[in-house]
């Protein structure tokens, strides 16, 4: 049966040049939820007949993101690759409006901490629209997926 799904998802590690308490459990959570519930469908894998589930890496090299998708196996499917000079400006709102979100945390009100995580859901939503956009054509998936897997590419950007 087709599992047009991720069943396994690594970043590499080359990448991550610094990461604190907080941004290591974005990870761990987007992580997660990602494994539990994810659509993923790369379309030319699944066109050879590759009908998934999926293992997928992630990684920046020379300021492309670079998607790997293997099957259970470990068998290399497809490598994508796209640019990321449209996802500059939303991965540096991203992590401003979460500086202000972690810091409101530990001393703001609950109205105020509200306000800031609203910003920080809209940030996050237009940045899983433009995913979504960017991978038209490549892979086929949902909105919450997108969500997830920018977050990851955020963690990737980190530079301490």
């Amino acid at each position: 049966m087709a599992a047009p799904r991720i069943i396994h998802i690594e970043l590499d590690e080359a990448t991550i040049l610094w990461r604190n308490a907080d941004i290591e459990q974005e990870r761990r959570i987007a992580i997660f939820d990602l494994i539990e519930d994810n659509t993923f469908k790369p379309l030319r894998a699944w066109e050879a007949g590759h009908q998934g589930p999926y293992r997928l890496r992630l990684a920046v090299d020379d300021g492309r993101l670079v998607l790997t998708v293997a099957d259970e196996s470990e068998q290399l499917l497809e490598t994508l690759i796209l640019g990321l000079g449209r996802f500059r400006r939303p991965i540096r709102e991203y992590f401003a409006i979460c500086d202000s979100y972690y810091q409101a945390i530990r001393k703001a009100t609950a109205s105020e901490i509200e306000t800031i995580d609203m910003a920080r859901r809209g940030v996050h939503n237009d940045a899983a629209e433009l995913l979504l956009e960017r991978l038209e054509g490549k892979v086929e998936t949902d909105f919450a997926t997108a969500r997830r897997l920018f977050t990851l590419i955020c963690v990737l950007h980190i530079r301490g």
